[in-house]
């Protein structure tokens, strides 16, 4: 059996085209707050798991992460900056909680560079292992 075109961990998964789709639809159009991508072992690639349409609450983003295991998450960050300017801004979060097992920290690892990179249009990027690190807060101070 050949692995012709086989991953190895320097090049990390693939993206799915609906993954870029739906990250464009987040940026262009505002019809989702956030997305949630998983990478699917069999396909071998970033996929969609769950999006959150504008009217869902920051909480509500967070409470869809899994406790136990890594996911990518792109986050549409709305203020209002000193001046009174409605501001928006894309983050990138790189969830690994410190339960998840080690293989999926290593793989969500080696294939977050690669991943970020078709996603054209982030501001800013957090890697949180538990949900303070990436609490309202943190991306408010990053954010102004």
């Amino acid at each position: 059996m050949s692995f012709r075109g086989g991953v190895n961990a320097s090049s990390g998964m693939g993206v799915a085209d609906h993954s870029k789709s739906t990250f464009l639809e987040l940026k262009r159009k505002k019809i989702y707050r956030y997305v949630i991508f998983k990478i699917d072992e069999k396909k071998k690639e970033v996929v969609v798991e769950k999006t959150g349409g504008p009217a869902e609450s920051y909480d509500d983003f967070a409470a869809a992460l899994p406790e136990n295991d890594c996911r990518y998450a792109v986050y549409d960050f709305d203020f209002v900056t000193s001046e009174n300017c409605q501001k928006s801004k894309i983050f990138f979060i790189a969830w690994a909680p410190s339960i998840s097992r080690i293989r999926a920290k290593m793989l969500y690892a080696t294939s977050k560079d690669r991943f970020r990179r078709e996603l054209d249009g982030i501001h800013y990027e957090i890697q949180a292992t538990d949900p303070t690190e990436m609490d309202l807060d943190v991306l408010r101070d990053r954010a102004h």
